[in-house]
C-alpha cells in the first residue's frame, strides 16, 4: 500500500526506501498488536477510549507515504503508546492478591524460575535468555519486551501472560504442555 504495489525488485531506485518504510512499519504494527491487546482487556477499562484513540492514530501512521514514513520519530510513538500499555498493565496485574514481583529490565540469563509462581509479575524489558520457566505460573505477568531467547517454557502458563508476542514464542522452548494465549500459534519446534 505504501508504495502503490511496487517491488523494489520491479522499481530498484526504491529499494532503500522500501527497506527504511518496512522497518518503521513493523514498529508501527507491533505497536498496533499491543494496543489491539490492550483493548480485550477488561479491568483495563477505564484506559480504553484512550487506547482506541491511540490504536486509531497509529493505524493512519500506516497509511502514510514514504516521505512521512521517513520522518516519523519512531522512538516518540513507542514512548507515547509504552506510557499507556504500563498504564493498562497496572490496572490489569492489579486484581492479582500477591506481593508483586518486579524484576523490570532485569538480567535473568539462565536463571532457574522452574514451577515459580510469577502470576502478575513485571518481566517488561527482562533478560531472560535460557532462563527456566518449566512449570512456572506467568499468568497475568507483563512481558512487553522480554527477551525469552532459549528460555524453557516447557509446562509454563502463558495463557493470560500480557503482551506476549509470537516472536518471543518462537525464539523459546515448549511443549505441549505450554499454555499459550489463544492469538499466538504453537512454534512447530516445540
Amino acid at each position: 500500500m505504501t508504495f502503490g504495489g511496487r517491488s523494489w525488485r520491479q522499481v530498484p531506485e526504491t529499494a532503500e526506501q522500501m527497506f527504511e518504510a518496512f522497518g518503521i512499519m513493523r514498529n508501527l504494527h507491533e505497536l498496533l498488536w499491543y494496543l489491539a491487546e490492550a483493548l480485550t482487556l477488561r479491568p483495563a477499562g477505564p484506559l480504553h477510549a484512550e487506547l482506541r484513540r491511540m490504536l486509531d492514530e497509529t493505524e493512519r501512521l500506516t497509511e502514510s507515504n514514504p516521505k512521512t514514513l521517513a520522518e516519523l520519530d519512531i522512538s516518540a510513538c513507542w514512548q507515547r503508546v509504552n506510557a499507556l500499555l504500563l498504564r493498562t498493565s497496572e490496572l490489569v496485574r492489579a486484581g492479582v492478591r500477591r506481593k508483586k514481583t518486579d524484576f523490570r529490565g532485569a538480567d535473568l540469563i539462565g536463571r532457574n524460575f522452574s514451577g515459580v509462581d510469577l502470576k502478575g509479575a513485571n518481566l517488561r524489558g527482562a533478560c531472560l535468555i535460557r532462563a527456566d520457566l518449566s512449570g512456572a505460573d506467568l499468568s497475568l505477568a507483563d512481558l512487553i519486551g522480554a527477551d525469552l531467547r532459549g528460555a524453557d517454557l516447557r509446562a509454563t502458563n502463558l495463557t493470560t501472560s500480557l503482551f506476549l508476542a509470537q516472536f518471543q514464542v518462537n525464539a523459546a522452548n515448549g511443549d505441549c504442555d505450554t499454555g499459550l494465549p489463544p492469538s499466538l500459534s504453537r512454534p512447530g519446534h516445540w
